[in-house]
């Protein structure tokens, strides 16, 4: 199995009410020499986290012990830039499976759903609701739930419903890549050849 299996995930949220955030500040260029999938959580939103001492910038989110979680919150336009699929893997390595945002780039959507961190898009209105409740209280659950494709906030009850390709949605609830579905059905594919006339 490439990832953990996704089905329904409750959790507090990190807020980053930044728009535009782009890849290179995901994961920034000089960490992309690494091949596995591995080790980059510690380099998430690197040169924002730390100063050039190594110390932590006190004022960044992730910094903050009052929010945790597994699920980030972004603002419009969330990985954007760079098609590098490292800033999917310092997410999910960070130990975030869930991004909700009112926007995703493209790319980075698809190498979110291809690692198992599952992209939420919603409205701007919705987003913002989420931002205003954890800044009230960063305690504040939200509960994403794959199979009827909804996220809800768990204190007011509010929820809004989200879109996903069927293929990417049965892969996640199985934990699957490309590759492992295509093992998966390995024998359906065996049996197709051979009961197709060349």
């Amino acid at each position: 199995m490439a990832y953990d299996k996704f089905d329904i995930l409750n959790s507090s949220a990190v807020p980053l009410p930044i728009e535009n955030v782009d890849t290179d500040q995901i994961i920034p260029a000089r960490f992309l020499k690494a091949t596995e999938r591995i080790g980059f959580g510690e380099n998430l939103f690197r040169d924002w986290r730390y100063n050039n001492d190594n110390t932590p910038k006190e004022d960044f989110v992730l910094n903050n012990s009052t929010y945790s979680g597994k699920i980030l919150v972004g603002a419009k336009n969330f990985g954007s830039g760079s098609s590098r699929e490292h800033a999917a893997w310092a997410i999910y390595d960070y130990g975030f499976r869930c991004v909700i945002s009112s926007f995703f780039a493209d790319i980075f959507r698809n190498n979110c759903l291809n690692i198992g961190v599952l992209p939420v898009q919603i409205s701007p209105g919705f987003l913002e609701h989420i931002f205003a409740i954890i800044d009230e209280d960063p305690r504040s659950t939200l509960t994403v739930d794959l199979p009827n494709q909804k996220v809800t906030i768990d204190k007011t009850g509010s929820s809004e419903g989200f879109e996903i390709n069927p293929y990417k949605k049965e892969n996640m609830t199985n934990g699957f890549d490309d590759i492992d579905y295509l093992l998966n059905i390995k024998k359906d594919i065996k049996d197709f050849a051979q009961d197709t006339p060349l």
